[in-house]
This record gives C-alpha cells, sequence and structure tokens, in this order.
C-alpha cells in the first residue's frame, strides 16, 4: 500500500501527463499546458525525494 506521499506524487505526475495531453490536442494553450506539466512534475519529484521538505524561500505559514 503506498503511503501518503507517493500518491500524492504519483497524482501529481499523472495531472502533468494529462496537461501534455491536453497541450499536445490543443495548439493554442500548448505552452501554458507544458508550463503547467512542468510545475506538476517539479512539485511531485520534491514531494517523492522529501516529503516533509520546505520550499526555500517561502515564509513560513501563517505569516
Amino acid at each position: 500500500m503506498p503511503t501518503n506521499s507517493e500518491l500524492g506524487a504519483k497524482l501529481l505526475a499523472d495531472a502533468a501527463s494529462f496537461f501534455r495531453d491536453v497541450g499536445s490536442q490543443n495548439p493554442g494553450v500548448k505552452e501554458q499546458m507544458e508550463q503547467n506539466a512542468a510545475v506538476y512534475e517539479q512539485v511531485a519529484q520534491l514531494v517523492a525525494t522529501d516529503p516533509n521538505g520546505e520550499i526555500p524561500g517561502q515564509p513560513p505559514e501563517g505569516e
């Protein structure tokens, strides 16, 4: 059974694939969909490799 972070990373990676599919079928939004996919892939990698890590340069939550 996958952990919550493993499942989250998989869902983010699948969303990146979805964005790429949408972009490949709609040239008018392809660039934006590629950007979305890249962000989702980056976050998927972060969640998979460092699930409790923090994003550098971001203020603590609640500030």
